[in-house]
């Protein structure tokens, strides 16, 4: 195995071609096909599957990718360090819930390393998404909550994927809801309170079991229901429905706005938010950064 080989591997899962990566490689496709071929033998793997329409990667292949990513960006940083090499474009990803922290932390990241070349990546996804992202290295990071309700299952597939979670801090439930909401000045909200508001939530795809929910009290009866994707939609939909949905209370004005309100929901239960890894690796210098970052900004 050589560094090319790896480097090599990156730019065609990137192309989705041979003929693409061996045209951005400067090299011949035979040649490519030959290197590719070798580090399969090498590793008794198959990195990527032959269609007609290009290549796509195996199950075993997007792991192998992760490691690579994880080589080659140490490497240039080495490089850097020590050789006085021109900068790189590093990389780095982190798939969150919906957090405004884990935004600051990404925001505060990027001030202090992006420069003047970069390609960091923020993924707001899904529960299921952020797991597979860590474990399959697309991710160097996900942040996510446990709760009494799915801390069972969250653990078993954190145990069966390598990953290990790291608390941040222990959050009671809130409501967010619209400034101009009825609820918005109440000292607290009951679960009855709530009743006549639609229950906004974030789409959870073809893992939509209640344990993967991002808010907590999910198996509660709701008679309006509305699921959305993205953050954005989510808080237009508070302020323009009177909506509301029930999180952490965790909500940064600066980059949200003062539209929309945290308040303390009456009930018993709690979200333990943090981070997972992947033991498989050690955090590169940006993921340990960044987690840094996530614990001053998830205190703050």
């Amino acid at each position: 195995m050589t560094l090319t080989q790896l480097k090599y591997i990156v730019e065609t899962a990137e192309a989705g071609t041979i003929s693409k990566a061996a045209e951005k490689l400067y090299i011949s496709q035979p040649s490519l096909t030959a290197a590719i071929r070798e580090l399969e033998h090498e590793f008794g793997i198959t990195i990527f599957q032959r269609t007609n329409k290009g290549i796509i990667l195996t199950s075993e292949g997007e792991e192998f990718l992760g490691y690579a990513r994880q080589v080659i960006t140490q490497t240039s940083l080495m490089e850097e360090r020590y050789s006085g090499a021109s900068p790189v474009r590093h990389q780095f990803c982190v798939s969150t819930q919906h957090y405004s922290f884990a935004v600051e932390a990404f925001v505060e990241l990027l001030k202090t390393y992006g420069g003047e070349t970069y390609d960091f990546r923020i993924r707001e996804t899904q529960t299921y998404e952020i797991i597979e992202d860590v474990a399959k290295l697309k991710s160097e990071v996900g942040v996510l909550y446990l709760n009494q309700f799915n801390e069972t299952v969250l653990r078993k597939a954190f145990k069966e994927h390598d990953l290990k979670f790291e608390r941040l801090f222990l959050a009671k439930p809130h409501v967010f809801v619209g400034s101009g909401n009825p609820l918005a000045k109440r000292e607290k909200i009951t679960l009855q309170d709530l009743e006549p508001y639609p229950r906004l939530s974030y789409e959870q795809g073809d893992h939509n079991a209640f344990y993967f929910s991002e808010e907590i009290l999910s198996t509660l009866e709701s008679r309006k229901d509305i699921r959305v994707c993205d953050r954005a939609t989510l808080f237009n939909l508070l302020i323009g429905l009177n909506g509301y949905t029930i999180c952490s209370g965790v909500i940064n004005e600066t980059l949200n706005g003062k539209d929309i309100v945290a308040v303390p929901l009456d009930a018993d239960d709690y979200m333990e938010i943090g981070y997972i890894t992947n033991k498989k690796v050690v955090p590169g210098k940006f993921a340990a950064h960044y987690i840094e970052a996530l614990k001053r900004f998830a205190i703050d």
